[in-house]
Parts: C-alpha cells; sequence; structure tokens
C-alpha cells in the first residue's frame, strides 16, 4: 500500500507541488529515497528514523521507499522531513487520518522537534491556488503562512503535536493573521538629524518621490553614507502587493525574523565591496538564491565606496537596473527573480578624497584620479538618474541649534507626488517616473516650449546621450510632481540638468 502526503518545492520564486510517496514492503531493512533528492533530502532518513523512535513509536523493520514526484525535478533542502514522517506514521498503523485535503512542511530535529524552513509564503500562495485546506508547517513561520487568506496554516511545534492533533487528542488552533500585527519594523534614522547639506537633501527627495537612481559624490565625512541610510525614512509607504513580493523573496532566502508576518518597511541592502558578482545577482549551488538585488527589491541598494567594488560585481547591475528583473541561468534551469530597486552609490572623488576640496589639497596624481574614477564604467554612470556632489558641512551649518526638517514632512510631500504618479500610471504595469518607457515618455512628459528649448541647448553642448536625455526627463517630471504641475516648466527643467553635470566635471576631464 502507498501513502501520500502533499508538500512543495521551489524553484526560483517560483514553487511547484511534490508528491510524497511511501510504501513499506516484505525485505530487508532498507530506506530508499528516490525522485532526485540532494544531500539534504538525502539525510532525512536519518532524522526520520531518529525522531521516530524518540517519540515513541516502533520504527519498521523492512524495507521502505520514499518517492518525490515528479520525479524529473531535484528536491532541495530538509523540507520534506515532516511530510515523509507523517506518511510513514501512516503506513505503519500508527495513525489512521485523511490528509488528502492537506499539505505539510518543515524539517526535524532528532528528537522529533519542527524546524523553521524557507519559502513558507510562496508555498502556501501555491497551496491555497491547488485548493488545499490545511498547511502545516513549523511554528516559527506561521505568521507569514497565515497571511494567505483561503487556506488554513497550522503551526506545529513537534511531530508527537501533529500526532495527537490527527488523533484528536488535542488540536493546534490553526495560526491567525491580524493587520497590522507582527510587522517587520526597522529603527529607520531621521534626516532631522543631518546639519546642512540642503541641495542633497532635495536632490533625495526627489530620488523618492521618482524612484530614481543617485551617486553621491564628495569628500570623506561629508555626510554620504549618512544622507543614504535615511533614505528609506522618505520612500513612498508600501503597497500590499509590494509587501507579498518582498516577503516573498525575503522568505525564500530565509532572512525573516521569527514571528514576522510580513515585511512593511522598504529594504536596505548594503554590501561590503567584497560582495562576489555571484552574492549580488544571485546563485549558489543546486536552486538559485536571491542575490542583494533581489533582496533590494522594491527597496534601496546602498553601494558604499563604489569604485572599490569589482567591475564584474557592478556590471552585473546594469542589466537589472533597465529590465526591472533578474535572470540567472545555471545547468538545472534558469531562475528569475525581480529586482526593482533604488540604486545608491557613494564615492570619493579620488583615492584620497580631497580632488576638488575648497581647503585641503589632494594629493593625487592625475593618472591616480583618472585610474580610480573609471573604475566605474561610462554607462553605469549614465544609469544614475541623479548626480549630487556633497560638500563638506560648513561650521555655521554644523552648530546651528535651528531645527532640520523631519523624515516625516519630507515623507508627506514624496507621497502626495508618488499618488499623483500612481493615478497617472493606473491603466499600465509603470508605478514611478523613473521606471516610464520611451512611449510613455512621449506620453506622460508634456514640456513648455521654453523649456524645450533649455533641454536642446543642454544635450547639444554637454554631448548627452539618449539615455541621459531620457532620464532627464524623467528627473524634471518628479519635480513638477513635486510642484504639482501637469506640464513640466522651465524652472523642473533646469533643475534637472544640473543633476546631470557630476560626470561632465569628473569623467569627462580625464
Amino acid at each position: 500500500m502507498v501513502i501520500k502526503c502533499k508538500s512543495f518545492g521551489l524553484f526560483g520564486i517560483d514553487c511547484y507541488p511534490v508528491d510524497v510517496e511511501v510504501a513499506i514492503s516484505r525485505g530487508n531493512a532498507l530506506f530508499d529515497m528516490v525522485g532526485l533528492p540532494d544531500t539534504a533530502v538525502k539525510e532525512s532518513k536519518d532524522r526520520v528514523r531518529t525522531a521516530f523512535k524518540n517519540c515513541g513509536f516502533d520504527f519498521p523493520v523492512s524495507r521502505i521507499t520514499v518517492n518525490l514526484a515528479p520525479a524529473d525535478t531535484r528536491k532541495e533542502g530538509p523540507i520534506y522531513d515532516l511530510p515523509i514522517f507523517m506518511a510513514l506514521l501512516k503506513a505503519t498503523g500508527n495513525l489512521n487520518a485523511d490528509f488528502s485535503d492537506c499539505a505539510f512542511l518543515g524539517e526535524l530535529s532528532l528528537s522529533g522537534d519542527v524546524r523553521s524552513v524557507n519559502g513558507v509564503l510562496p508555498m502556501a500562495i501555491k497551496a491555497m491556488e491547488l485548493g488545499v485546506k490545511k498547511l502545516f508547517v513549523p511554528a516559527a513561520n506561521a505568521c507569514e503562512g497565515a497571511v494567505v487568506k483561503g487556506i488554513e496554516v497550522y503551526p506545529v511545534k513537534s511531530v508527537y503535536e501533529l500526532y495527537q492533533h490527527f488523533s484528536k487528542v488535542r488540536q493546534i488552533a490553526p495560526a491567525v493573521y491580524e493587520e497590522g500585527d507582527a510587522a517587520y519594523a526597522v529603527d529607520i534614522p531621521d534626516f532631522s538629524q543631518v546639519k546642512g547639506q540642503y541641495e542633497v537633501k532635495r536632490a533625495l527627495e526627489i530620488a523618492a518621490a521618482g524612484g530614481h537612481n543617485v551617486l553621491l559624490i564628495g569628500p570623506p565625512g561629508s555626510g554620504k553614507s549618512m544622507l543614504a541610510k535615511r533614505l528609506t525614512g522618505i520612500l513612498p509607504d508600501m503597497t500590499f502587493e509590494e509587501t507579498i513580493e518582498t516577503t516573498k523573496i525575503h522568505s525564500i532566502a530565509g532572512v525573516i525574523p521569527e514571528g514576522v508576518s510580513l515585511i512593511r518597511t522598504r529594504p536596505f541592502r548594503s554590501p561590503h565591496h567584497t560582495v562576489s558578482n555571484v552574492a549580488m545577482a544571485g546563485g549558489g549551488n543546486g536552486i538559485v538564491k536571491p542575490g542583494e538585488i533581489s533582496l533590494a527589491n522594491n527597496g534601496v541598494l546602498f553601494l558604499d565606496e563604489l569604485p572599490e567594488f569589482g567591475r564584474k560585481t557592478i556590471e552585473t547591475l546594469r542589466q537589472p537596473l533597465e529590465d526591472g528583473y533578474v535572470t540567472v541561468s545555471r545547468v538545472h534551469g534558469k531562475f528569475t527573480y525581480p529586482c526593482n530597486f533604488m540604486l545608491v552609490g557613494a564615492m570619493n572623488p579620488c583615492p584620497c578624497g580631497y580632488y576638488n576640496h575648497p581647503t585641503r589639497k589632494c594629493t593625487c596624481s592625475e593618472r591616480k584620479i583618472h585610474n580610480y574614477l573609471n573604475r566605474v564604467s561610462g554607462p553605469l554612470i549614465d544609469r544614475f538618474d541623479i548626480h549630487i556632489e556633497v560638500p563638506p558641512v560648513d561650521y555655521d551649518d554644523l552648530t546651528a541649534k535651528s531645527g532640520e526638517e523631519s523624515s516625516a514632512e519630507i515623507k508627506k510631500r514624496v507621497n502626495k507626488a508618488r499618488k499623483i504618479q500612481t493615478e497617472r500610471y493606473k491603466s499600465s504595469k509603470t508605478t514611478c517616473n523613473a521606471r516610464l518607457n520611451e512611449s510613455e515618455l512621449e506620453k506622460f512628459c508634456e514640456i513648455t516650449e521654453d523649456a524645450s528649448e533649455l533641454l536642446k541647448t543642454a544635450f547639444e553642448n554637454l554631448g548627452l546621450s539618449a539615455r541621459a536625455y531620457n532620464r532627464i526627463l524623467k528627473v524634471a517630471r518628479t519635480i513638477a510632481d513635486l510642484d504639482g504641475s501637469d506640464k513640466i516648466q522651465l524652472q523642473h527643467i533646469a533643475e534637472a540638468i544640473q543633476y546631470r553635470s557630476l560626470d561632465r566635471k569628473y569623467w569627462n576631464k580625464m
């Protein structure tokens, strides 16, 4: 007799159903596993056997065969411990229960405790879509699974507790999701703590309002990192769809804190400059895990000391920045993850950091400066919508007693501008001005005659590329939205143009 239990497997951000089939037959004592299991799955038999005995059940001295279907798809991780245990429990006659509308996920300890696994949220969504009524998951993952409506998610602490539930001795209550409860929150520093730097704050406000990429260039100690770390505090509130998408990625990566249901704070990822291109884009052995660019989805990817990153690593950003997703190909398949993030780069103008400094002398040779700046390629520089110089803070600003504008006040203006964009693009997939395509630029970026003349002059005199022209229009559209203007005016274009001058100031001089 074959006993079946439902479970699921991960394939990138998608999931697929897995049927765990257990058969016990006469013959020498043997525990076989088939269905393309990896090493972690093969080790399940030792965890299941030991947990079986430690929970007081007699382990069968027979030939046991476990099949994980579909057999042509590689299975990874310890997620199948729990369904194998439950199927074996029924196959040995220790339990008489109907599993037809149930699915099981979980890793077992040797004592029978159920440990957390990755990817519960996307698997709960897939289970609901396939008509599964009850999903039994580790107690540590129940919060994220309970978010999904249309399916009952049961938190399981141990297999013996699950045995009692199906034996109707002691029922497990399904997890209940409450709006606003158990959300992941982080303490974001406030803009009111930053003295001076009004032009930079203005640039970051525009970037937040339109979802634009920003490059900050300035000497050491000018506040580049401090300003960037406060950016998520003024980004618009996440929609429910963005929250689900972000939580799914973090769930697959296994970085959601225990007891957290949803990630409602926009991610801020700041990888060290020694990060590899695989860790940046995604990869690993077996099933490809999300990289830093996907973990920053719907949030900010901050690259401090940009020229110190490996050339291959930062060049991997170029295509994802344009497409909004990254596809990683491996022998056993292609894996696609969303990566709609704001890229914020910070760098010094030279190795010593004081090139063009108003008071301190630069000690670098022209060749050193040239080599340092050229670590960042022109095509990548071109993908930053806004270039802003971060000057050293004046003593008067640093010691001023007057209160600086808070993040909450800036965020009100950002939310207002984003609301305009949401209404404008409600009939398309575009979410913000930074994501406008060429046809939408022509449709939505209506520009006055004098503003058009200024843009033409800048294009010809500065030698702008077609991409730079488009990005100036997008930034000007955002500035107009912050102004509440339907048309892009002269002053909007003028301000947008000044945010495209630093590449000419630094790179074109070399």
